[in-house]
């Protein structure tokens, strides 16, 4: 009997012993764009980097296919990134072509989901590819709080984990919408086949960022945390380009903010948010 007692008693201790060392990993939230939400969790938007020119005929594809994409879904981020010559002409567009295109030239249009991802040609009818790219259950949240007064920008950019990340970047920019200029159209079947499109509305244009343009680690991102990054800047001053002597200066009425991480590994994006000027944000967490 006391053999019996033994044995039982060792194959407790055994089994206490095995489960202490065991390592469980709770199941990760299904982050498809059709899961349904979960509560605690961030909604996911899609990051949308339009590389683009009022010059260029053929960029008013990719622009009507961002349209699309925000009728279809509330979780589509986009950002006009002008390039060539054009009055909006982004300066600081070198490190990003490098990064997407480095041993081929910038040409025009170029567009990329989530940074990285090719949009499928032609773009109308790939809608679907960057609406598949948003989710309900993203383990990262962001969230901004602006005052943009007086000339100066008073920013703060918020992120929340949901699990352990390493190697993380953050880009920050700021956009301006309501600016006009006539626009190549070289389609017959949008914008009513107009060309060039008079005073066209360009929107969600990159005016500056506020962080290097590949992104900057981010530290501190483990389960639970939250992390915030201020920017207390005046109101960038833009060189005109040399054929536009006389482009704008940026609006302070017209500002937004776009925020995003990416993997540092491939530049990916995890999760993305728009803001515009003197908003103040929650986190997009799922009730």
């Amino acid at each position: 009997m006391k053999f019996k007692i033994t044995t039982a008693f060792l194959a407790m201790v055994l089994l206490l012993v095995s489960c202490q060392d065991t390592e469980i990993i709770e199941n990760r939230p299904d982050g498809s764009s059709t899961a349904p939400p979960i509560s605690g969790y961030f909604k996911k938007n899609v990051l949308i980097e339009d590389y683009t020119g009022t010059w260029c005929g053929n960029c008013t594809r990719v622009a009507w296919a961002i349209e699309e994409a925000k009728v279809a879904s509330n979780k589509v981020v986009s950002v006009a990134i002008h390039n060539g010559n054009d009055p909006f002409h982004f300066q600081g567009i070198a490190p990003l072509k490098n990064l997407i295109l480095p041993n081929s030239p910038l040409a025009l249009p170029v567009s990329r989901l989530n940074r990285m991802i090719v949009w499928g040609f032609p773009e109308t009818s790939n809608v679907q590819q960057a609406l598949d790219l948003t989710s309900n259950n993203s383990t990262i949240g962001l969230a901004m709080n602006s005052t943009v007064a007086n000339g100066n920008i008073n920013l703060d950019v918020k992120i929340k984990c949901l699990d352990d990340y390493q190697n993380l970047k953050l880009v920050v920019y700021l956009l301006e919408d309501k600016l006009l200029f006539n626009q190549r159209n070289y389609y017959n079947d949008l914008y009513n086949g107009v060309n060039p499109i008079p005073n066209f509305e360009h929107n969600h244009v990159l005016r500056a960022s506020l962080t290097n343009i590949v992104g900057e680690s981010i530290t501190g991102t483990v389960n639970g945390a939250t992390l915030t990054r201020n920017f207390s800047i005046p109101i960038p001053t833009i060189t005109p380009p040399s054929n536009f002597p006389n482009a704008p200066q940026i609006n302070p009425q017209n500002i937004s903010f776009v925020a995003f991480v990416t993997r540092g590994e491939d530049n990916i994006v995890i999760n993305a948010r728009e803001a515009k000027a003197n908003e103040n944000q929650n986190f997009q967490e799922n009730p």
